[in-house]
């Protein structure tokens, strides 16, 4: 199918588009793939678990630095931490979304459809690489095992949910569903 073709049928409501303005030719193709069924670039895969990162970390770090300070045991600190990566990995996706414009309910939607398998994917990997650890789970914040464990089971969790964001991506869901309100 000739470029000029799919252009007028797909983007023809996108015309009076202010945001789609100068937008042409193969780039501004690409940049629509990710929000069909294409599959989607392992780069938009990326940024969007880069995302999801951003949140789940800041939640899980506090999450284990609270618990650990205040002495609980394991399984508490780590439900705190869960739910903290949630909150925080939420909050990242709400601010964007009501800044587009969208009203907090319906941005309270579009944040549990665009986040929750990748939050859970990522929690269940960061999670299981720290339960598995020899130790870490007794590591305190003054150790460097604490700090080793937790940054290489954040790596390995956004290596692993990698791929599943691409994979949700290419089929409209997870992050696809954000990128609508990211022009």
């Amino acid at each position: 199918m000739q470029h000029e073709a799919h252009t007028a049928h797909r983007h023809a409501a996108h015309e009076t588009h202010a945001a789609h303005a100068g937008h042409t030719g193969p780039e501004h193709h690409r940049h629509h793939r990710t929000s069909g069924t294409a599959p989607a670039s392992w780069a938009v895969a990326a940024q969007a678990t880069l995302h999801c990162l951003t949140g789940c970390a800041i939640g899980e770090v506090l999450g284990l630095v609270i618990g650990t300070w205040l002495g609980w045991g394991n399984v508490p600190t780590m439900v705190l931490a869960i739910a903290l990566a949630f909150l925080f990995g939420y909050s990242l996706t709400l601010r964007g979304v009501t800044e587009a414009g969208v009203g907090f309910r319906a941005a309270v939607r579009v944040a549990l459809a665009a986040d929750t398998l990748s939050i859970a994917v990522m929690e269940l990997i960061d999670n299981g690489v720290i339960a598995l650890w020899p130790d870490a789970m007794d590591a305190q914040l003054g150790d460097a095992l604490f700090w080793g464990a937790l940054a290489a089971s954040l790596t390995i969790a956004f290596l692993v949910t990698t791929p599943v964001n691409k994979w949700m991506i290419g089929r409209g869901k997870g992050h696809a569903v954000v990128h609508r309100y990211h022009h």
